[in-house]
């Protein structure tokens, strides 16, 4: 029998909708496991995804995520509310593609965090002067409160925000930006986002962290006698659930 566990956004339309699947599903014969599901579904919207992903990081291997958006058309999601015949039913009949997305890691050399969108090191309390290197080659000093580094699926997220691009979907790339870079005459880091290989290594090297975090998406973890951040794409994988085929481009006019 197949398992299912709903995550809402917990405001009262998702949660309505949340039972309306639930009734559905179990009609169906569908069992729902809160445990380790065989789907998880999402009502709500981008930021409920992400929450539900971060609930199931260590069960990425076992669970899929399918959501419906009680909002505008999401990046994570194919249908709104008001299709929710149809987002069943596209389940129910197996008419559903399963697509993959990478995550990003952070480590610092004891914690490991994970990012879909993005993982970054932030300092709000002073400046931060980081020595970025790439693949191992030193890159540049960075002077400022913090560097992001994004996927292709979070750059129309933080990342867009900072100036970033806006990554079609499908290409293997991340992109590093700065966060309120400093630049003057005495000192200049390149203070453009960097767009490079999947594959790219990247490690943020500085003699005082203190005040510093590291965030991966909405979490966030103090750093503590730390001195080399890497960055690099994660082993693990999130797998989504597509109804049907909405173009990348129209979802970018729906949301901008």
């Amino acid at each position: 029998m197949s398992t299912y566990t709903i995550i809402d956004r917990q405001d009262e339309g998702s949660r309505i909708l949340a039972d309306k699947i639930r009734e559905t599903l179990n009609s169906a014969g569908y069992r729902e496991d809160t445990g380790v599901p065989d789907t998880v579904f999402v009502v709500g919207g981008d930021g409920t995804f992400l929450y539900a992903v971060h609930q199931y990081l260590e069960h990425l291997d076992h669970v899929r995520f399918y959501g419906i958006h009680t909002g505008t058309l999401g990046f994570f999601t194919d249908y709104r509310e008001s299709e929710l015949d149809a987002f069943l039913a596209a389940f129910l009949e197996g008419d559903v593609k399963e697509s993959v997305y990478p995550l990003l890691q952070i480590s610092d050399g004891r914690n490991l965090m994970y990012g879909l969108n993005e993982v970054r090191v932030e300092n709000m309390t002073k400046t931060q002067v980081i020595d970025v290197y790439i693949n191992g080659t030193f890159f540049e000093t960075f002077r400022g409160t913090g560097l992001l580094v994004s996927t292709q699926l979070g750059s129309t997220a933080y990342s867009r925000s900072l100036g970033g691009a806006v990554i079609e979907e499908g290409l293997d790339v991340i992109q590093l930006c700065e966060v309120a870079g400093i630049h003057h005459i005495k000192y200049r880091s390149l203070g453009s986002p960097v767009i490079l290989h999947g594959t790219a290594v990247i490690e943020l090297r500085s003699g005082n962290y203190e005040g510093a975090v590291i965030g991966a998406d909405s979490s966030v973890l103090s750093l503590n006698d730390t001195e080399v951040l890497t960055i690099r794409m994660s082993d693990r994988k999130v797998r989504m659930l597509k109804g049907r085929d909405v173009s990348y481009f129209r979802r970018l006019q729906s949301l901008f």
